[in-house]
């Protein structure tokens, strides 16, 4: 809708919602808060997010959750108005207004592009079919894990920073991969061939096949790819294929308004385009001559171009010296510059083959010119500092390969090192914040705490890998007055108690509401965080249960809603099959509310149950009904509790099982269900040693011998590995029974929120477990008696509660609907 009144402040419409247009407006909130009425397009439905991180995210060592940097509230909380999946289509500049795809337009006095770069996708026969996609969003990423679920082959096609890191995510996830690169050394824009060839031996290390200097012909498949045909004839079997060739600026919306387009749009120092009225900053821009794909020059661009905004005539962009690291854990890669060397060039280089340590350092008139690092980047920071500063050299010559910490103007000490840099020296590369930035917040605004750093800098908030630095940096600046975290930490930034000390006090002074913790331990907050609610609302659950009524506002919004909210705003409805075990009834019912619904995928998950994906919030309580109707109850699929117990099918069929493993299986998932516990808790049992149902890396895993039973604790099978401890061996089901309601009420009282079993059994360690359930079977029992009187008060189906419309009616109505 246009506007037609006249606005008090002028009207900035940014039109890109990733890195680069956000943190231009970060920068222009700091310097001039309220001059604009702001509103940004994203044409992804998320909010703001750390793009490059999305490899760990590929990887599993992070959730989006964890790399969103700007959510939802903080554009409601400095008064953007923000639409997403709603992609900019027109620009009027005469008019000056904006229409996206969905209708809507808005006006503007000033407008921003930052629409970024699009994938280059190589022109090849078969480029288009399913199943051949870039990795550049979330999208991408998603499209990534459904095929890696489903396990098989995948063919990367680019040997390149993206390539190289999709193809370690895929492997890590459990496809064979294949990196087909067209040059002879990988990454080869930011290595040498020395370098390139020790992250090759690493990669094939990790089971990742590696052909350089080989050409796509073609994409092979009918209805979806099956291959990849290069040109010397040899075809590559594929179930996924990811193009990570590179990327081009994205300036179509810029050239369809008429704005000058080179390479990208255009843009003067000022980030100013042809339209004085338009700036454009990021990947989507060409500025004298040249564009970036990486991220240190996007947050350049962006502070210009805020200052700009802000009504600065000063600041002016003139382009950007970049560095480049690898995302790939455990795998250190570091390069900047120029390193092609050649005529009055100077190679320093340093090789230490055992270890994997290899450095490179051009120097041109005593200047580094460019660096190259592998295996110990530590000293990344420091050479790239010299570079851009175009310092002198001549006095470290000899001694500038160590590293700065063997320097005559510092010692071997890495506070000194760090010290010694100037406060343009930048210490967080994902977020593009320099040691300057961090100093001041932590002078100005009376930081102590890490946690306090990456709250008001964001530096060390994505990959971590600078956390040592800003620790360092804490200490430097606080001196006698920074004392290093070496216990552990307060429950959050509200307290100054951890968990521990808090559970203690509900327990001891008889506390059993949230306000009543939050007055009795003086909280610093009236109202607690998202940090401390949660907690504090299991804690008293689990102390008072039958006495603590549950607090929902407290909850995550899955758990509240009672089902997983998915990307798009629709949720995910599991329900509960004993054991793995389901009717043709049930099935039935599943079938007719999928239809009844028009719910759009449906999906056996690895827990042996069956998920529906797509249901519309409103349509959550019917569906439930009929569920309910079927004599299904709710899988807790959301819940901090009790998700699944996997089981095979044992003695009553298979020829190998030694006991009755799928009865014992129900039997325990009738004994557990509906409990909540610090985090999610998973179940197995196995038939015999086969170990078919992977009782050996969950929470609690049960192996049937033909003697009795093997009780198996503290397994993991998520993005950290670990396999189960053996607990104890037992001879009938009713001690097994026992010995699992005593494990999980000990888990309960003892482990901190948000701790699984495998933290919490590294943390207090196994004899000690040991020492609670088998040494002490007195104790045994009364957890267990505890864990049973728990459970009698939590086993009440939060479906059937909804769906009768006795609870939470407004959280499921559209606003038109609530009376």
């Amino acid at each position: 809708m246009q506007h037609t009144l006249q606005s008090p402040r002028e009207r900035l419409v940014v039109v890109g919602n990733g890195m680069a247009g956000i943190r231009t407006l970060e920068d222009l909130l700091a310097k001039a808060p309220g001059r604009y009425d702001i509103t940004v397009f994203g044409a992804e439905p998320h909010p703001n997010y750390n793009r490059i991180m999305l490899s760990p995210v590929l990887a599993g060592e992070k959730t989006f959750d964890q790399i969103v940097l700007n959510g939802r509230d903080w554009y409601e909380a400095n008064g953007i108005t923000l639409h997403t999946g709603d992609m900019v289509e027109s620009i009027d500049r005469a008019k000056r207004t904006v229409t996206a795809m969905s209708g809507r337009t808005v006006a503007y006095d000033r407008l921003l592009i930052a629409t970024g770069s699009t994938p280059f996708v190589i022109p090849v026969p078969g480029a288009t079919l399913p199943g051949v996609i870039g990795f550049r969003d979330l999208a991408d990423v998603d499209a990534m894990l459904e095929a890696a679920a489903k396990g098989g082959r995948a063919v990367v096609i680019g040997g390149g920073l993206l390539g190289l890191e999709a193809a370690n995510g895929l492997t890590v996830k459990g496809m064979d991969v294949t990196v087909v690169h067209l040059m002879d050394t990988l990454m080869e824009r930011q290595l040498d061939r020395s370098a390139g060839t020790l992250l090759r031996r690493e990669l094939e290390r990790r089971g990742i096949a590696v052909l350089t200097g080989a050409d796509t012909a073609e994409i092979v498949g009918d209805e979806r790819v099956s291959g990849v045909r290069l040109k010397d004839g040899q075809v590559l079997p594929a179930d996924l294929v990811v193009m990570a060739v590179g990327i081009r600026p994205n300036l179509a919306l810029g050239k369809a308004a008429g704005l000058a387009c080179g390479r990208g749009i255009q843009v003067d120092d000022a980030m100013v385009t042809s339209d004085p009225a338009i700036l454009a900053v990021g990947e989507c821009v060409e500025h004298r001559g040249q564009t970036y794909g990486l991220v240190a020059p996007l947050f350049e661009m962006a502070r210009v171009a805020a200052d700009r905004l802000a009504g600065g005539t000063e600041a002016a962009y003139t382009g950007s010296v970049t560095s480049t690291k690898l995302k790939v854990t455990g795998v250190d890669v570091f390069s900047a510059g120029d390193f092609s060397g050649g005529k009055d060039c100077e190679d320093v280089t340093f090789r230490d083959a055992a270890r994997g340590v290899y450095k490179r350092v051009v120097l041109k008139d005593n200047r580094i010119l460019g660096a190259v690092l592998y295996g110990d980047t530590r000293d990344g920071g420091w050479y790239f500092q010299m570079l851009k500063d175009g310092q002198d050299v001549s006095a470290i010559r000899d001694t500038l390969v160590f590293g700065q910490g063997y320097q005559g103007g510092a010692s071997a000490s890495p506070g000194a090192a760090l010290a010694a840099l100037p406060d343009s020296a930048e210490i967080c590369g994902c977020n593009g914040v320099c040691k300057g930035t961090i100093v001041t917040a932590i002078t100005e605004k009376g930081l102590t705490s890490l946690d306090e750093v990456r709250a008001h800098t964001k530096a060390s908030a994505s990959c971590g890998s600078c956390t040592g630095q800003v620790e360092q940096l804490l200490a430097l600046t606080l001196g006698d007055g920074y004392r290093a975290q070496t216990g552990p930490k307060p429950m959050c930034t509200c307290t100054d108690r951890t968990h521990d000390e808090v559970r203690r006090a509900i327990a001891m002074l008889e506390l059993k509401g949230i306000p009543d913790v939050m007055q009795a331990l003086e909280w610093t907050t009236p109202d607690g965080c998202a940090s401390c609610r949660p907690a504090l609302n299991y804690y008293l659950m689990c102390a008072w249960p039958g006495e603590y009524k549950d607090d929902s506002r407290s909850r995550f919004v899955n758990e509240r809603m009672h089902a997983n909210i998915q990307k798009d705003g629709t949720y995910s409805v599991v329900p509960r099959m004993w054991g793995g075990l389901t009717t043709s009834a049930e099935l039935r019912a599943i079938a007719d509310v999928v239809d009844k619904f028009a719910i759009p995928t449906v999906k056996v998950t690895g827990g042996q149950r069956i998920d529906l994906f797509g249901v519309k919030k409103e349509d959550l309580p019917a569906v439930w009904a009929d569920l309910n109707a079927a004599g299904m109850v709710s899988g807790h699929a959301y819940a901090k509790g009790l998700r699944t117990v996997k089981t095979c099918v044992g003695s009553e069929w298979c020829r190998f099982g030694t006991q009755d493993s799928t009865g014992l299986g129900v039997k325990l998932e009738r004994l557990t269900w509906g409990s909540w516990t610090p985090h999610k808790v998973k179940l197995a049992v196995s038939g015999c040693p086969r170990n078919c149902a992977e009782a050996t890396i969950k929470d609690l895993g049960v192996i049937c011998v033909d003697s009795g039973y093997e009780l198996h604790v503290g397994g993991n099978g998520g993005m950290h590995l670990r396999a189960c401890d053996l607990l104890v061996k037992v001879d009938t089901e009713e001690e097994v029974l026992e010995y699992t309601g005593a494990f999980m009420q000990l888990y309960r009282e003892d482990a901190r929120y948000l701790e699984r079993t495998a933290p919490w059994l590294e943390r207090v360690g196994l004899a000690a477990i040991k020492q609670r359930l088998v040494d002490d079977p007195k104790g045994r029992k009364s957890l267990n008696a505890r864990f049973l009187f728990s459970q009698s008060f939590s086993q009440d189906d939060p479906w059937a509660e909804r769906a009768s419309g006795a609870t939470d009616r407004h959280e499921f109505s559209l606003l038109a609907e609530v009376g």
